[in-house]
């Protein structure tokens, strides 16, 4: 007797469809609203490849195919060569959140509470990066 596969995240949200959904209005965002500038200013001038990493890495994270985890590579080890902020962190959960809220307007099917969620867990994975504290507004000019 075979016991049917655990349903995913991955396969909850509509599996590579939405990944590249979602990642698609994400960095639409981060490259067209100028509240993204600082976080579009840490990627490099085509974002091509930086979209693709990001739909692979959501595919595993979600419990889909696990092609960008069997590489080896750790996502806060790729992110420690860039000055992550908190207001760069935030920046970024804040776009993800959207690109999420966005991606579930155009399908309503998907289950608000899973939305959610993954929209807060990805805001905490980027907390999780900052690397280098905000300047300090009471400090001296040097």
């Amino acid at each position: 007797m075979n016991a049917a596969s655990p349903v995913t995240p991955y396969d909850m949200i509509g599996g590579d469809e939405a990944v590249v959904a979602i990642v698609g209005h994400f960095y639409d965002l981060v490259e067209k609203e100028p509240e993204y500038a600082a976080l579009r200013a840490l990627h490099a001038a085509d974002l091509g490849p930086v979209r693709h990493s990001l739909e692979r890495f959501l595919t595993g994270w979600l419990g889909g195919p696990r092609d960008w985890f069997d590489r080896g590579t750790c996502i806060m080890s790729m992110h420690r060569a860039f000055p992550i902020t908190p207001a760069i962190a935030t920046q970024w959960s804040d776009a993800m959140g959207r690109a999420i809220i966005a991606y579930r307007t155009e399908t309503p099917a998907l289950n608000a509470d899973l939305a959610e969620r993954m929209a807060e867990k990805m805001g905490h994975m980027a907390q999780g990066m900052i690397n280098l504290a905000a300047e300090r507004a009471d400090a001296p000019a040097a």
